[in-house]
């Protein structure tokens, strides 16, 4: 289903720092969930420089693995996914609605992963920026846990409907909700043909760039670099144009060419994006 044999597992173990087993076990996905989301950014920035986004398992990793970049959802968790089926896994996607908006009824436009280790299955999810998990959380009801000093549940609603929420300071909010649709690759190629072209996309037209980590996350939205830390502490600063190729090199690790990174300032702190 995701090509897990175009995988080069050595380069991928490479550029995510892992050096561990490679058998199908709970911890296994684990290391590789957290050694992932700490080694490889979330960025949109090939859709802000207006170029297709490819799905195929051999030009994400082409970007992800072989080259100093990240991608957004559907290209980190179809190389994710890749990865632990070719490792033995069973793994299914599933499609979300961000619900980081508050009471705005999103489109399904997010992807995820359930992975079924032992019977139980995990949603594991690389691919949601800087507020996702670091570690594959269990599709339980009511199951709480903490990774790195960041908290997360698990709720459902009615239809099989579950909601991953994270824990703030203000109390639980909610990240995102799934039904138990089984999605697929060619889903996952209509939702990146909205997410990369479509007007009201918030990834056209501006510059997003996110990295979470154990103790601190960190996300540059236009010319806004926002850090949050587990101490309840935070700070933003603005980026003018000419540090952006700097900033994305130090804080995110994506290096780009001069070009693409004149660009990419030409947007400017409205960008053109939609709601």
């Amino acid at each position: 289903m995701w090509n897990g044999e175009e995988v080069d597992l050595d380069a991928y173990f490479a550029r995510i720092g892992y050096g561990g087993s490679a058998a199908p076990t709970l911890a296994t996905l684990s290391a590789l969930h957290r050694a992932h989301t700490v080694a490889i950014p979330f960025e949109n920035l090939d859709v802000a420089l207006g170029r297709p986004v490819p799905l195929d398992v051999k030009s994400i990793q082409r970007k992800l693995v072989g080259q100093s970049r990240g991608g957004y959802c559907y290209e980190h968790n179809t190389l994710f996914a890749a990865v632990v089926e070719r490792l033995g896994f069973e793994v299914a996607a599933r499609g979300a609605r961000n619900r980081t908006r508050g009471a705005v009824l999103t489109a399904v436009t997010h992807a995820l992963l359930l992975v079924t280790v032992e019977g139980e299955r995990w949603l594991c999810d690389t691919g949601f920026g800087s507020q996702g998990p670091l570690e594959p959380v269990p599709l339980r009801d009511g199951a709480v846990v903490e990774q790195g000093g960041w908290t997360f549940g698990i709720t459902s609603e009615a239809e099989g409907i579950h909601v991953l929420s994270s824990l703030r300071p203000e109390g639980w909010v909610g990240l995102y909700s799934f039904a138990p649709q089984t999605l697929y690759p060619a889903d996952f190629a209509v939702m990146n043909h909205y997410s990369s072209s479509h007007p009201l996309s918030k990834f056209v037209g501006q510059v997003v760039a996110q990295r979470r980590a154990p103790g601190v996350r960190r996300a540059l939205v236009r010319d806004e670099l926002t850090t949050v830390r587990t101490d309840g502490s935070s700070e933003q600063v603005t980026v003018p144009a000419e540090e952006l190729g700097r900033v994305l090199t130090e804080v995110f690790g994506i290096v780009l060419e001069d070009d693409e990174v004149v660009r990419l300032g030409e947007l400017g702190p409205g960008g053109s994006a939609g709601a």
